[in-house]
């Protein structure tokens, strides 16, 4: 291979990832006056997530509207992850490639998943998850689950935790489109590698939980129920 081969396949690469970090701005700009005008989002706490480096954000999981919401709530670059059954879709594939999703398969432990997850943490990009492992069935938070501890112990990035409060009441488990009601985003002080370092597992877990329940009550407080 030449090197003017392997110039021209670094523009190509560089030009693809660029195009891809406008589609996204481009999206989360229309997804949140969407947001804003048509469920009358409401945010607190968004001041947490100005840190520069990788960060873990953990959100409550509402619905299926709930990656799109964490991300127009953040003024930086989300990185998703997606089960390997979301990519069948060819249309609904095209548009979590274009959004640079972490394809995770879970049948075979999704080791390589886990693997890029924490190459891009280190690299100093911000990955969304949801710890309850599901959506909730009632609105209310479950227990967090610890599938993220290895991968934050590793990487050592702050941990953010984040309350979706009103999802639910728009687009609940089952339902395939959702009605206009109030939503809020309740972001929380991130928790630092120093703090959660020496704590042990089960510490960990019931400290994140007791804060993403702190922070649901608070987002209730946001869009009270009617």
């Amino acid at each position: 291979m030449t090197s003017k081969s392997v110039g021209a396949g670094s523009i190509v690469t560089e030009a693809r990832v660029v195009g891809r970090r406008m589609f996204y701005r481009c999206m989360r700009l229309i997804c949140r006056m969407i947001a804003v005008v048509a469920f009358g989002l409401r945010t607190e706490g968004r001041h947490h997530l100005n840190f520069e480096g990788g960060g873990m954000l953990l959100s409550t999981h509402q619905s299926l509207m709930d990656p799109v919401l964490v991300g127009i709530v953040s003024n930086r670059r989300l990185n998703y992850l997606a089960r390997k059954t979301l990519f069948k879709n060819p249309a609904f594939a095209l548009l979590i490639r274009l959004l640079d999703a972490i394809e995770i398969d879970r049948e075979r432990g999704g080791l390589a998943g886990l693997r890029e997850m924490l190459k891009r943490l280190q690299g100093g990009e911000w990955v969304l998850m949801f710890p309850e492992g599901t959506r909730t069935s009632d609105g209310e938070v479950a227990e967090i689950k610890p599938g993220f501890i290895p991968v934050a112990r590793r990487s050592q990035v702050p941990i953010v935790p984040i309350a979706i409060v009103g999802a639910y009441d728009c687009l609940p488990k089952g339902e395939k489109l959702p009605t206009r009601k109030p939503i809020a985003v309740v972001v929380g002080e991130p928790m630092l590698a120093d703090t959660y370092m020496s704590m042990t597992d089960t510490a960990l877990l019931e400290e994140l939980n007791q804060r993403l329940r702190k922070l649901h009550a608070r987002g209730r407080e946001l869009v009270p129920a009617k």
